[in-house]
């Protein structure tokens, strides 16, 4: 609603019925019975709006009007009809769902209600309001595409009448309108109303600029006007000598689009050169091609600019030859060749499978079917409102590439994709657990970007899991969401299973055991468990041990807790279990109240720190950052003492585990005389000792006669270490090597 303000004054009638037989006019496809049902919905919408004015002074239900009115320009039924009419009705007059659910029936309600925003009084912030909104809307949109039609048209009526609303709200609605409402119009298809909501956004975000560029368009057309004229007289000339009927179209790119190409291209006015271009219609699709040679014989075409999107249409279904002519004049022209189907469906998308056929809404459905699935795949994965739409808005971006299966199936993604994003469109599991990529018979990173015409296989293995490296590479939301779900879901799983130890270890210190159990249980244990849940402020066990885990909770404070829980209960701390917990003296059977032990196997929630980067046999200690899980340092670190002389509170105790599943890296500086091969030797050092050098720093000082390196080594433990050490001091070129110390 741009402008809901209520005045004193009766609204006039007689606008309001002109505004309503504008639109029975445009309803003629529609039974007899369909626009009774409409003029019901009309008659609603009336009453619910009655008094209410936009900005510009207009009874506000001229504004639905309008809006039901572009609906039925793209043929949409008598629901989608009826909805337009009373979109605003839920969000602006109180109407409840079950009154409109009982007027005019379920469907008609469900789209209404897509396209209510939420009450703004349950968030916190505007950007929060907006962002849970427009997942509401989108996700209305995946199961019915009539909804965002329908806002579409709403949003498109409410552009062309923002001059009425008060300068400061304009920016918002327009940016908002170039940023996700006009990328989707693109995305389904809707080609028209994309370039009218980028040109009305345009004008409002950049007045000036706009204004510039439509005076110069215009001396433009006067220069220019020569040129097209010529150019259309010997196209139309070269067809009917081929006896080949077509529709030829001059057509202007529009001010965003001119402007585009000067900021990406750092262009003036004078040097865009394919202003005006051609459309060419003909009746079938081998017409297409034969209209193509024609143009190619008359004038050279430009070398790496045609582009047939017939064979490999657009993810929104849009299909065209494009090919860029030289013209006599030496300036760039260019050509679409296209049947009128495709026509059809370049202006209106979605919207031209109505406007085809009387029942077209299942093949309206299956145009946009992928790119509305995998929004449903999104919100799957993702409960946060505003990463969900920075997903969407990834996957808005139009430009594709077109890259091919093993099995010889083409996929499109957007431009700047990579082989995990090609992994992901295939199959979930498939991103999960890939390893690799053959890009043209050719092994290449996951991170390589595709090209159109690229095939790509992907390689997996069944302990592959998602990186979190792959968030600062990946180019769709579908692959973006999907690595964020698995990565909390892992983070939330090891971190219960810390939680559990860290607690089993302090609850071990007060002389007491674990309680079996949760809140669920029935009897003595569940109340406790909820006594303690109700203490911590989490809903359930697992949400307390996921916090001890991440360490957001100190498992000493919450275990004392527990313990005057049980100890009014009666229990009573056990002298064996007290001495077992404080001296850590335990039966290798007693596993589950064991300290922590790292084997290597830890992901997200235990990490070895990185200041001071502990190996085996090292003497360790655990440091609980809140939010961070469980941080291992030397018990000589410099960066622990520090910390541990602030607050010694989260620190717990930790070991080594006796079976270990991996090596460890730990940082070596080396001093070295420079010379030709000396880094041969250091390698071959390491490489003797079965060591293996993970990443080398140097210094920047060539000219010097020694260099200093730092070797990120991975060893097996201390000994390890110890011997690789020995075997590069035993290096020529190594005059002093050590561990580096915080």
């Amino acid at each position: 609603m741009l402008g809901g303000d209520e005045v004193d004054a009766a609204a006039p009638t007689e606008a309001r019925a002109a505004s309503f037989a504008t639109l029975t006019a445009k309803l003629g496809y529609l039974g007899a019975a369909d626009v009774k049902r409409v003029r019901e919905a009309y008659k609603f919408a009336d009453e619910a709006h009655l008094g209410q004015f936009r900005a510009s002074g207009e009874p506000y239900i001229t504004h639905p009007i309008a809006v039901a009115g572009l609906c039925a320009d793209w043929k949409l039924d008598a629901q989608a009809i009826m909805a337009a009419l009373m979109h605003d009705a839920m969000e602006d007059c109180g109407i409840e769902k079950p009154q409109l659910i009982e007027r005019f029936g379920a469907p008609t309600a469900d789209l209404v209600d897509g396209l209510t925003k939420l009450d703004k009084l349950q968030f916190s912030t505007r950007e929060e309001s907006q962002a849970e909104s427009f997942r509401k809307m989108l996700l209305a949109m995946a199961r019915d595409v009539r909804v965002i039609l329908i806002k579409l048209a709403d949003r498109l009526h409410n552009m062309r009448t923002i001059h009425a609303v008060p300068a400061a709200k304009r920016g918002r609605i327009a940016r908002e309108t170039m940023e996700i409402y006009a990328p989707i119009a693109h995305r389904l298809g809707l080609n028209e109303t994309y370039r009218e909501l980028q040109e009305r956004s345009f004008e409002q975000i950049h007045p000036w600029r706009h204004a510039a560029l439509a005076k110069a368009l215009e001396r433009a057309r006067g220069t220019r006007r020569d040129i097209v004229d010529r150019v259309q007289r010997e196209v139309e000339r070269a067809f009917k000598e081929q006896k080949l009927g077509v529709q030829l179209s001059g057509r202007e790119k529009t001010l965003h689009s001119i402007y585009g190409k000067m900021d990406e291209k750092h262009l003036s006015f004078a040097q865009v050169n394919d202003i005006f271009g051609f459309r060419v219609v003909v009746k079938t699709l081998p017409e297409c091609y034969l209209a193509l040679g024609v143009l190619h014989q008359l004038y050279k075409p430009v070398p790496g600019r045609f582009k047939d999107y017939i064979a490999i249409p657009k993810a929104n279904g849009y299909q065209s030859l494009h090919t860029t002519l030289v013209s006599p004049l030496g300036t760039s022209v260019e050509f679409q060749i296209r049947t009128e189907p495709m026509h059809m469906v370049a202006e209106k998308g979605i919207a031209a499978h109505w406007l085809y056929k009387a029942h077209g809404g299942a093949d309206a459905q299956r145009v946009g079917a992928v790119w509305l699935q995998s929004l449903l795949d999104i919100q799957d994965e993702t409960r946060d409102s505003a990463e969900f739409l920075e997903h969407v808005k990834v996957d808005l971006f139009p430009d594709s590439v077109y890259v091919f299966t093993p099995q010889s199936k083409i996929l499109a993604l957007p431009r700047g994709a990579t082989a995990v994003d090609f992994a992901y469109s295939i199959h979930s599991d498939v991103g999960d657990h890939c390893v690799g990529a053959n890009i043209n018979g050719e092994a290449a990173p996951l991170r390589t970007v595709l090209r159109s015409g690229d095939t790509v296989e992907i390689i997996t293995a069944a302990g592959a899991r998602p990186n979190p490296a792959w968030l600062n590479f990946v180019g769709t939301g579908r692959a973006r969401s999907r690595i964020r779900h698995y990565l909390k879901n892992m983070e939330a799983e090891e971190s219960l299973q810390l939680g559990e130890r860290l607690l089993a270890q302090a609850i071990r210190a007060e002389g007491l055991a674990l309680p079996s159990g949760d809140e669920t249980s029935p009897g003595a244990d569940g109340h406790l468990w909820q006594a303690l849940l109700r203490w911590s402020g989490t809903r359930s066990r697992d949400e307390l041990m996921v916090e001890i885990g991440l360490g957001k909770k100190i498992p000493g404070i919450v275990a004392k807790r527990l313990a005057a829980l049980l100890a009014e209960r009666g229990a009573r701390p056990d002298a064996v279990t007290l001495t077992l917990g404080r001296y850590g003296a335990q039966d290798a059977g007693d596993a589950p109240h064991a300290s922590v032990a790292i084997d290597g196997t830890e992901g997200a929630t235990v990490q070895l720190a990185e200041c001071c980067r502990p190996v085996p046999g090292d003497a360790i200690l655990g440091y609980l950052g809140r939010g961070e899980g469980l941080v291992v340092h030397t018990a000589e670190c410099a960066t622990a003492k520090r910390l541990f002389a602030r607050d010694s509170e989260p620190w717990i105790a930790v070991e080594w585990a006796e079976h270990l599943t991996r090596s460890f890296e730990t940082a070596v500086s080396v001093l070295l005389s420079n010379g030709k091969g000396v880094l041969a030797q250091v390698a071959a050092a390491v490489s003797d000792a079965e060591a293996d050098i993970v990443h080398i720093d140097m210094a920047d000082d060539r000219a010097a006669a020694t260099t200093e390196l730092t070797l990120l080594i991975a060893v097996r433990d201390r000994v390890h270490l110890a011997d690789t050490l020995r075997a590069l001091k035993r290096s020529p070129a190594v005059l002093r090597v050590g561990r580096v110390k915080p």
